[in-house]
């Protein structure tokens, strides 16, 4: 592949992957939109995100091997990132989500956390 062309079964796949990829990134982002609260929002473009991500990934791994003629792995390190970033940082941006809710008196669900019962407390 050193003229600069992929085969024609390369570019399908390819613009398959990135499409896919792309497609679910819409999706996510109207799921986002159509969804009222924030407790509601919070899932889908996590989820997505990284659905979206990994699916481009594929097709850009794909992309530039066969154009390079080598593995070329720049773009997993990437959607690695992405993998183990977005579910941590939704994990504290729910966490501090709940915590504001309980805090203001709205109606979500109790703390997991162990809690100490009253009559532990008075003795």
């Amino acid at each position: 592949m050193t003229d600069g062309t992929l085969p024609l079964w390369a570019e399908i796949a390819v613009a398959a992957l990135v499409l896919a990829g792309s497609v679910v990134a819409l999706l996510g982002s109207l799921g986002l939109l159509r969804l009222k609260t924030y407790f509601e929002r919070v899932h889908a473009p996590s989820v997505i995100a990284t659905l979206g991500c990994w699916c481009v990934m594929h097709g850009t791994l794909l992309y530039f091997s066969l154009l390079g003629d080598r593995l070329d792995l720049h773009a997993v390190l990437i959607a690695v990132f992405i993998a183990i970033t977005v579910p941590v940082t939704n994990i504290f941006l729910m966490r501090a989500a709940l915590f504001r809710a309980r805090r203001s008196g709205k109606d979500v669900p109790a703390s997991l956390s162990r809690t100490v019962a009253s009559d532990e407390r008075d003795s």
